[in-house]
């Protein structure tokens, strides 16, 4: 199996060889509400039987027929005839329509005001930035699914960023505009609670600007609000004039609980970006640390010399949403902890997760024991010891690194 790294970018849509939804599987209704979502204008038509939609921008290009239900007699030939038409047109949003429709999805739309160079250019490095500002968000958006927090640091990110997979983006020219299609099944609740946070985020900000208080972004955290979010907003709006996230829901899905069926956009301008760097500060600064009871496995262990106390490193197993910890064992729980190690055995350790280092840190550690396994699980545990001999290290100065 492959994991993919939770830096990994968003996966852009297929513009080439892409297949589109058969039109045996496309309503009508959903056809018509997407082409008006992206821009395409009805232009009159039979009433009743079907309607002419013209590219957006009044460009050039072939139009579409489309039925206004399957009861028109000959609505699948009209409908397969558009979609080849969608296939060849030369309009941006043509593609996206047709992504829409293959992949029931809700949209997140980022818009950002991108200083104009010579020519009406844009610094090459905008659409990069424009995408890593989008990823970031969202990763805030699934990392607020699983738990509300001000802060998560390492907490719930691998399960986050694997959220992301199923995500399809349009293309990002100029650094100007990117859409990301959430598919409906899996992906509404990321979609939902995004668009409660950013909104909740205005708000505060709102509420800071008018009064000088930092109170409302407690209250946000509810809604989704975080430093994450707070960093990524400042990464969309950073080096532009002003930023917009738009949402649209799918059609075939409906408009979810609590949510307006076409939401303004929310937007933010670069006078908002001391104030987001305020909140994320205090979200940091705020964010307590947890007490857990962790099982891990032991991969990496220093300490300057044969004995006091040392550094160990554990792959977490269970009691802690974080991939790694590091904590400081004194010389007896040293010792219990490298026996376990080479016998293939984790340990169980209580202490305190520290918000400072994003999580990745136990401090306060007692009560460390070895844990029973059943043998399948300790023979992949003495076969990963043997692979990576080289990263158990003993009586080595300095500390590793996360």
């Amino acid at each position: 199996m492959q994991h993919r790294s939770a830096d990994e970018p968003l996966r852009p849509h297929p513009v080439d060889g892409f297949e589109s939804a058969p039109a045996t599987r496309v309503d009508p209704a959903v056809l018509r509400e997407l082409l008006d979502r992206h821009g395409w204008r009805r232009r009159g038509g039979a009433v009743g039987r079907y309607a002419r939609w013209t590219p957006p921008g009044g460009s050039s290009g072939t139009s579409l027929l489309v039925p206004e239900s399957r009861a028109f007699p000959d609505s699948e030939d009209l409908l397969d005839e558009a979609l080849v038409a969608l296939s060849r047109s030369a309009a941006p949003s043509a593609r996206d329509v047709l992504v829409a429709l293959a992949l029931p999805s809700d949209e997140v739309r980022w818009s950002r005001d991108v200083p104009a160079g010579p020519a009406g250019t844009a610094p090459w490095a905008a659409e990069e930035e424009l995408r890593g500002a989008a990823r970031k968000m969202l990763i805030a958006g699934a990392l607020a699914v699983r738990e509300r927090a001000g802060y998560y640091g390492a907490r719930h990110r691998r399960p986050a960023a694997g959220s992301l997979r199923e995500l399809l983006v349009g293309p990002a020219p100029g650094g100007r505009e990117l859409t990301a299609f959430v598919p409906v099944e899996t992906g509404r609740a990321l979609v939902v609670r995004l668009h409660h946070a950013l909104f909740a985020a205005r708000e505060a900000i709102d509420y800071q600007r008018a009064t000088g208080g930092m109170e409302a972004f407690d209250t946000a955290i509810e809604a989704g609000v975080s430093q994450e979010l707070t960093e990524a907003v400042v990464a969309l709006v950073r080096g532009t004039e002003g930023a917009r996230v738009t949402f649209a829901w799918a059609p075939a899905a409906g408009v979810p609980e609590g949510c307006a069926p076409r939401p303004e956009a929310v937007e933010f301008s670069p006078g908002d970006l001391p104030v987001l760097r305020e909140a994320g500060a205090r979200f940091l600064r705020e964010e307590p640390a947890l007490p857990v009871r962790i099982t891990g496995t032991v991969v990496r262990m220093r300490r300057n010399g044969p004995r006091g106390t040392g550094t160990v490193r554990l792959r977490v197993i269970a009691g802690a949403d974080v991939p790694h910890v590091r904590l400081s064992l004194d010389e007896e729980a040293y010792r219990i902890a490298g026996s376990a190690h080479l016998v293939g055995l984790p340990i169980r350790v209580s202490g305190r997760l520290e918000s400072r280092g994003g999580f990745r840190r136990l401090t306060g550690a007692s009560d460390v024991v070895p844990v029973q396994v059943d043998e399948a699980v300790r023979d992949r545990m003495m076969k990963s010891l043997q692979e990576n001999l080289d990263f158990f290290e003993e009586a080595c100065s300095g500390e590793d690194g996360d």
